[in-house]
């Protein structure tokens, strides 16, 4: 906790105060019934945010398209289209398998080299973490959750038990779960 805490030090913003940067990169979590649960419905609100308040000019879903919950990335696609965001400017990751695989492939499948990151909690400082680490020159965004006690705290649980697997894989500069080749269609998205 102490190592993701120094390095997303003065890296992480309320919406309000996010900077821009070229994409925000929103993290998947459980669907249930092709939709977004709560956890995610609030990173999701956030990102459409900075798209529509012009501090991102593409989103990058990425999650487990073929998660035991579901589909996290069509999920996450159709809640911006609903919400009004332009279906060309998301590009999903399908194999956003865990953070340190999406700050990976971001880097090195989408070369993603400015970021905006969004999810809640200790989780975003994490993600902050692990894709500095990764070469890209992240900001995160706190994601809200009008979320139950319970999901808070089981989350809040899961963090202090996924912070030295960051560490681990940091100091392992293992290659992600998978390997893609360079996919440009992030940057098509960004010139659209």
């Amino acid at each position: 906790m102490a190592w993701v805490a120094v390095a997303s030090a003065g890296h992480v913003y309320d919406p309000e105060d996010a900077p821009e940067a070229p994409v925000v990169i929103v993290l998947g979590a459980k669907v249930k019934d092709g939709k977004p649960m709560s956890f995610l419905a609030g990173r999701l609100d956030v990102g459409a945010q900075m798209v529509r308040e012009g501090k991102a000019r593409a989103v990058l879903v990425s999650g487990d398209a073929n998660g035991t919950s579901g589909d996290e990335v069509a999920a996450m696609t159709d809640y911006l289209v609903a919400k009004g965001i332009d279906r060309t400017l998301i590009v999903g990751d399908g194999y956003g398998l865990d953070t340190y695989d999406t700050c990976a492939r971001a880097a090195t499948t989408f070369g993603v080299r400015k970021a905006l990151i969004v999810s809640q909690g200790n989780h975003v400082a994490r993600a902050v973490a692990l894709c500095r680490d990764a070469g890209i020159d992240a900001d995160g965004v706190k994601g809200d959750c009008d979320c139950r006690f319970i999901t808070v705290a089981r989350n809040t649980a899961r963090e202090w038990l996924a912070s030295p697997k960051a560490v681990a894989d940091m100091l392992s500069s293992r290659d992600p779960k998978v390997v893609s080749d360079p996919d440009d269609s992030l940057e098509r998205a960004l010139v659209g």
